[in-house]
């Protein structure tokens, strides 16, 4: 039975038993839990934790998931992937455990022919929570399993939660017994490899306190309405009906092992050691070929943090492992064709979006192959050298070095260090990094309301319902104070100076979301003032004010003023429209692969992030996209907001975002044919009220991702200004017209190159000519002449270099050795050269650097010949001399 009409016969058993089907969520959701979504309940965690009513009683999906921490295990073994789909159906208060086990036992043990998965009854076995009596007595009753094949196991096994207070309860894990080839008889409690589950029927019962029922502790009350969630692994339910041994051979996996094979020229399952390696090869470019096309068309884009940087090394390793099967030329579009072929079936999505996807992997397989060879080529040496040295270790200097220079994952380079039975040193790579990060900028936005805990904004939702929004219609509502938090605890008032979250049962204040900023403005009341900075929504449906009491004090049940900054509101809303008209020039200049990545709408100010693996947009687009979108500044054409279904949004062409989650009803920002989005945002009425757009810059802020930054109204006619100004101020100090100081700059900058030319050229001469003089200064060392003196000021690098060669070469065939310091501040900088006569004795210049470069408190290295290093102590610079003196010497 192939994959695809295993989803199909789920769906329709669910659909017939009254559940109402529901797309899979996107891999992104906004948990901060989870950096993808990696279970099919993810999407329905409101309805279970009671932050909003679950909108049907019963609900079946088929979700695509997404688990990470076993990436290193994928390929070595058959049982690990990092995408799955997850055949799922829920009941919200509705039917308990005799529904879900009549509903799994039917669809796995009906016939084929009746639109089941035709599963012999005698193969199938099940384990229970250790005291789940009613359970067992369930499947004896509705299946007829003997006593035998029902299995107790403890917490670990057979309790879920989700790992925080909360609902929680016993499980009935499903699994069929594949025969004795597979392993040792005794149920899944002796081998579940033989024994392989397919499908946990979770009967959530329990509230779940602080300590979880997973490690004995008992629950801390039951749940006012029992729930069902339940898990189908779909990968494992087909190789089991496909008749092959593992997900690989699957028929949604196998077609990319095929293309791996036909452009390796080698075959999977060939046997031998060698073989065994490059199955493992294979399976790895089949398992994350497909993950990274999922996660792509999700919205991600390859990064160094985060879902990025996962996507990279998913992709990353994709090539490597191509690599090392003798796939010598770019191979991850190909792959990724297969995928989609394989894939688009159920999410057809994949092949209508075809063109970004492959974009995207275009120019991360183009970027990663540019360094890789160099890459390998400074790890083998780093290999080497520690194989020559006898250490196991790999220095975290040269593995920060793979990473902040090549691009290699850190999971990459531990990698590759364990196929040459090296460790990594771990520790110093990560201090390298901790001090690379906090040399960068923090960007703090979205992590506001990260890891907060939200049963106290919960309490309120259960207790006075979800915040009313008026913003779109007003800036100004009467409403009353329904919760007070400080410190993150409930209180009954708030005094004069207190930092303070107020929540109202009505409110015109827009929460941070979409990219848009928070309103700021004020709460009064009859005695009192509330300051508010901020608001955000930390649990979907309320709206928390986040501000300082400024006089009086406010107290539960409060009547409010709520009065939104109009000024601020104004230029938000502004550049949030800005955005999407820049949005629809971007799309509109450089096709369909520029999808938004990311916006911050600002007062004044916008910053617009989207996908480009071309590279760099050219300067005449940028010019051509503001010129465009300022036209329809000036046709001031009408904006419409409007809310529709799903369905007919799409109909009407209007832009999702990757990534987002859009309920059945959406609501689309309408700018006639010029630019349609779903967006929840404020906005102005008309184009016209803008004024004025203007592009400030354009860069990149990662691996196929750009960034345009953009001034709206006031502030890019002050920015145009200012800009007028100072190109008359240049023309007036060059003597040019305005359209010449291009010209009249670049024959300055060009004077400029070949005076400094000419200065590098007279200075080089003089630390030359005083090499002569410095070879006279040589002192006889038993019979080799030494060269050791700190360099003239200004001479280092390069200069330091030359110089100590041309002494060098002034000491003729007679054993020498030139040690050259340069002093710049608290640095210094060495140089060793030695002649052939010094080296037949045995000196060699790399060797003498270890001797003396710990005296000026450094390192360094090179060859017999020639070797250089630093140091941070110029103080011992003189001792340093000394020690050297010692080693010829010796």
């Amino acid at each position: 039975m192939q994959t695809h009409e295993i989803v199909r016969r789920f769906t329709a058993h669910f659909e017939q038993a009254g559940h109402t089907p529901v797309p899979s969520a996107s891999l992104i959701l906004e948990d901060p839990q989870l950096l993808f979504v990696n279970a099919g309940m993810v999407q329905f965690k409101p309805y279970f934790l009671g932050d909003v009513p679950a909108p049907y009683p019963r609900a079946t999906s088929i979700q695509k998931c997404v688990r990470t921490p076993d990436i290193d295990e994928v390929g070595k073994t058959t049982r690990h992937t990092t995408f799955f789909q997850m055949a799922g159906n829920f009941s919200f208060g509705d039917y308990f455990k005799r529904g879900a086990i009549e509903f799994a036992w039917s669809l796995i043990t009906r016939s084929q022919d009746d639109g089941g998965y035709g599963f012999d009854p005698e193969i199938i076995w099940v384990t229970v929570y250790h005291d789940d009596d009613e359970a067992i007595a369930l499947w004896k009753e509705i299946a007829g399993l003997p006593e035998e094949r029902i299995q107790r196991r403890g917490g670990d096994d057979n309790y879920w939660d989700m790992g925080v207070p909360g609902p929680g309860g016993p499980c009935s894990e499903i699994y069929v017994d594949r025969g004795p080839e597979f392993g040792a008889e005794g149920g899944p409690e002796a081998d579940e490899d033989r024994y392989l589950e397919i499908w946990n029927l979770v009967f959530m019962q329990d509230e779940r306190g602080p300590l979880s029922p997973k490690k004995g502790h008992p629950p801390i009350g039951t749940l006012p309405h029992k729930n069902i969630d339940t898990g189908m692994g779909v990968e494992r339910v087909a190789f089991l009906l496909q008749g092959v041994n593992n997900v690989y051979e699957t028929d949604l996996v196998r077609p990319v092992i095929a293309k791996a094979e036909e452009l390796s020229g080698k075959r999977y399952g060939a046997g031998g050691p060698e073989g065994e390696i490059d199955d493992v090869r294979f399976r790895v470019i089949a398992d994350h070929a497909r993950s990274s096309l999922m996660i792509i068309g999700d919205g991600v884009t390859p990064g160094n943090e985060g879902r990025g940087y996962v996507l990279r090394r998913l992709l990353r390793r994709v090539v490597r492992s191509a690599r090392l099967l003798g796939i010598t030329g770019p191979c991850l579009a190909e792959f990724a064709a297969v995928v989609r072929d394989a894939m688009s079936p159920t999410y057809p999505e994949l092949a209508t979006d075809f063109e970004r996807i492959s974009a995207v992997i275009r120019a991360e397989e183009d970027t990663f192959r540019a360094t890789l060879t160099a890459g390998e080529r400074i790890f083998s040496g780093a290999v080497e050298e520690a194989r020559r040295t006898q250490r196991t270790v790999l220095p975290g200097d040269q593995a920060f070095q793979l990473h902040d220079t090549y691009g290699f994952p850190i999971d990459l380079t531990l990698e590759m260090a364990a196929e040459a039975g090296l460790t990594v040193d771990r520790e110093r790579f990560t201090a390298l990094m901790d001090s690379q990060r906090a040399r960068a900028k923090a960007d703090a936005a979205g992590r506001k309301v990260g890891f907060v805990d939200a049963s106290v904004y919960r309490a309120v939702l259960d207790t006075h319902g979800a915040t009313d929004f008026l913003g779109y219609q007003t800036c100004e509502s009467e409403s009353r104070v329904v919760g007070l938090l400080r410190d993150g605890a409930t209180v009954p008032a708030a005094h004069e100076g207190e930092q303070v979250e107020v929540l109202l049962d009505r409110t015109p204040f827009y929460a941070e979301a979409g990219g848009q900023q928070a309103d700021s403005g004020l709460l009064r009341g009859a005695s009192f003032e509330v300051r508010v900075d901020d608001v955000q929504s930390p649990v979907a449906g309320l709206r928390v004010h986040r501000g300082v009491v400024t006089a009086g004090t406010v107290t539960l049940d409060a009547e409010v003023v709520a009065e939104v900054d109009r000024t601020r509101r104004s230029a938000i809303s502004r550049a949030h429209t800005a955005t999407h008209l820049v949005h629809a020039g971007v799309r509109g200049a450089l096709g369909s692969t520029a999808a938004q990545a990311g916006s911050l709408n600002a007062p004044g100010r916008l910053r617009f992030d989207f996908t480009s693996p071309t590279g760099a947009v050219p300067p005449a687009a940028l010019v051509e996209i503001e010129e465009e979108v300022n036209s329809v500044l000036q046709e001031d054409r009408e904006i419409q907001t409007y809310e529709t279904s799903i369905d007919e949004a799409r109909t009407l062409g209007a832009m999702m975002l990757f990534g987002e989650k859009y309920g059945d009803r959406v609501r689309v920002v309408d700018m006639g044919d010029y630019s349609r989005e779903l967006c929840g945002g404020t906005h102005v009425r008309r184009t016209g009220e803008l004024g004025l757009v203007r592009v400030l810059s354009e860069a990149s802020i990662g691996s196929g991702v750009r960034r345009v930054e953009a001034l709206v109204g006031l502030d890019a006619f002050k920015h145009a200004t200012t800009e007028h100004l100072l190109v008359n101020q240049l023309a007036e100090q060059l003597k040019a017209r305005p359209e010449e100081l291009p010209e009249r700059i670049n024959g300055i900058v060009e004077r400029l190159r070949t005076a400094e030319r000419d200065l590098e050229k007279h200075r080089a001469d003089a630390v030359l000519a005083s090499a002569g003089a410095l070879a006279q200064q040589a002192e006889d060392l038993d019979g080799t002449a030494l060269v050791a003196v700190t360099a003239p000021d200004g001479v280092g690098g390069n200069d330091l270099r030359t110089l100590a060669a041309d002494v060098r070469g002034k000491l003729g065939e007679r054993p020498g050795v030139v040690a050259l310091f340069g002093v710049d501040g608290e640095k210094v900088s060495f140089v060793v050269a030695t002649t052939k006569a010094a080296r037949d004795n045995g000196i060699a210049a790399g060797k003498l650097i270890g001797e003396f470069a710990p005296a000026v408190g450094g390192r360094g290295g090179g060859k017999p010949d020639l070797a250089q290093g630093g140091g941070t102590d110029p103080s011992g610079v003189d001792a340093a001399i000394q020690k050297l003196r010692t080693a010829i010497r010796g």
